[in-house]
């Protein structure tokens, strides 16, 4: 029962088995993903790390690995995401209502505002030179997600063939990683970078619309630690 509470409404632990969040995440890490805050009515924010289900499409041609001994116990303590689940883990860029693109050689815009993504991107990598794009208006409910390693994360950019232009359903995200818990020598939180909060960025561009206010709410961390979200209103990873 207990571990049924915990997976269903508490926290998660998801690995990292790609380099797309690099060097946020590493490959192997382990983050705990908050999935009590969504209960409260939060939607995803500007500036989060999130989980969310493949949305179709986005990992077909992705192998599935066999888990391990570990991974099995903790998958069926509810700690761990079954190994049928196929998840992806990206950082939040623009929700609903905002409009957002990138041109080769500038920066990520966020309904006319630059973004500074010093703190976050990996060293080296340009904002969107592989893969410039929009602008593109987030539909109300959805986000535009991408990884802080631009060079090697298969992230909205890549999947605007699909429909909503590549942008993920709030409906889809499991939960805000907060906390990298493993290795214990690479514990951190991930907190939203300054350059989500920079002023005007809620007023939408001109082609754009209003964007959707956040929430007051708690996340999980280990077992459960209650942290405050930053702003007042409203595994198993892949990619």
């Amino acid at each position: 029962m207990l571990a049924l509470l915990i997976k269903t409404f508490l926290v998660q632990a998801f690995s990292i088995p790609s380099d797309s969040m690099m060097n946020t995440l590493q490959r192997g890490d382990r983050v705990l993903v908050d999935k009590l805050t969504p209960w409260f009515g939060s939607e995803p924010e500007r500036g989060e790390v999130v989980v969310f289900h493949d949305p179709g499409g986005w990992l077909d041609d992705t192998h599935t690995p066999e888990p391990n001994l570990v991974q099995r116990f903790l998958s069926f303590i509810g700690l761990m995401p079954s190994s049928e689940q196929k998840d992806l883990i990206k950082r939040v860029i623009a929700v609903g209502g905002d409009t957002v693109s990138c041109k080769k050689g500038g920066k990520v815009m966020v309904n006319g505002k630059a973004l500074d993504e010093t703190s976050y991107i990996r060293p080296g990598s340009a904002p969107c030179d592989d893969k410039p794009f929009g602008p593109i208006r987030v539909p109300e409910g959805r986000i535009w997600v991408m990884g802080d390693n631009r060079d090697n994360s298969l992230d909205s950019r890549y999947h605007q063939e699909l429909p909503y232009n590549g942008t993920v359903s709030n409906e889809d995200v499991v939960g805000r990683a907060v906390v990298v818990a493993w290795p214990f020598d690479r514990w951190s939180t991930l907190p939203v970078p300054d350059t989500f909060d920079q002023p005007g960025l809620n007023a939408a561009a001109p082609i754009g619309g209003t964007a959707v206010p956040g929430a007051l709410a708690a996340a999980g961390a280990l077992p459960i630690v209650l942290v405050r979200r930053r702003r007042l209103t409203g595994g198993r990873t892949g990619g």
